[in-house]
């Protein structure tokens, strides 16, 4: 009984730490400046405001509307294109005999050891030479291509049984058909998880889309919320509010996607 009344408060002091930053950035998005910035501590924000999350929607100087429509729209192109994509490199890798498919699947096992901002410039060239920059798809193309996806779903395939393959070899079936017919279908809880995991990747990406959409129509949520902290103008306020609204679909993708998140990289064989 001490002991599972002990869990318990492990378990619930865990939860209030990893919990309070929330709880203060929704108690700082109800609050006026003076409120924020105040050295008395107020667990509430006593009398609380919305104007917030009122201006933050009305400043024409913040397309945070916009933003929000173009972080929504990357990363719902994005996760799917990513995740059918890295489906169909993991299945090759696992289930076709080629020669030096060991070779390719150690390149890139190697990609995953370079640091990004190493290939950053040679990217941003590429998507500068084909004319992407202030362009949503040239925001979009870099993170169509996950090398960490493809090997989780190769992990996936490895386990896929040979006999349901050898099943569908016997009704005639051809690489694309078993992929499309039997493993594809197989593999929804892997798909489930590497997708929502590559909406949320989109959905948070900073540097990239600074760099690439430098028109104020192309910026992205985070990229809207960065203008509420210059070196001249400090709006905690606001800030606040914008990451409230901001992390909502993230809420909600996690809620919906947790349970495939955890299935799927257990199924993956990453905890072996």
């Amino acid at each position: 009984m001490i002991r599972v009344l002990v869990r318990y408060l492990g378990l619930g002091l865990l939860s209030t730490l990893f919990l309070l930053p929330f709880y203060i950035m929704l108690r700082n998005s109800l609050m006026t400046t003076r409120q924020v910035t105040s050295t008395d501590w107020q667990w509430l924000p006593v009398p609380f405001t919305l104007d917030n999350f009122t201006e933050l929607f009305t400043d024409t100087s913040v397309p945070m509307g916009g933003a929000l429509a173009n972080s929504l729209l990357i990363a719902t192109v994005t996760a799917p294109v990513s995740t059918m994509l890295a489906a169909m490199a993991g299945y090759a890798l696992a289930r076709i005999q080629v020669p030096g498919r060991g070779v390719v699947t150690a390149f890139i096992v190697a990609t995953l050891m370079i640091p990004g901002s190493v290939t950053f410039v040679p990217t941003f060239v590429v998507i500068d030479a084909l004319g992407g920059v202030n362009t949503r798809w040239g925001i979009i193309a870099p993170g169509l291509f996950n090398a960490f996806a493809v090997l989780l779903f190769r992990s996936f395939y490895l386990r896929f049984p040979s006999e349901i393959e050898e099943a569908g070899r016997l009704d005639g079936l051809g690489h694309v058909g078993v992929f499309r017919r039997l493993a594809l279908p197989n593999s929804t809880t892997m798909i489930a998880a590497m997708g929502a995991l590559s909406f949320i990747d989109s959905w948070n990406a900073f540097l990239w889309p600074l760099v690439i959409g430098q028109d104020p129509s192309t910026w992205t949520v985070q990229i809207a919320l960065s203008t509420f902290l210059t070196a001249q103008t400090v709006n905690l306020p606001g800030l606040f509010a914008g990451a409230v609204v901001s992390i909502l679909p993230l809420v909600v993708m996690f809620l919906v996607a947790q349970r495939y998140i955890v299935q799927g990289i257990t199924m993956s064989g990453l905890k072996d």
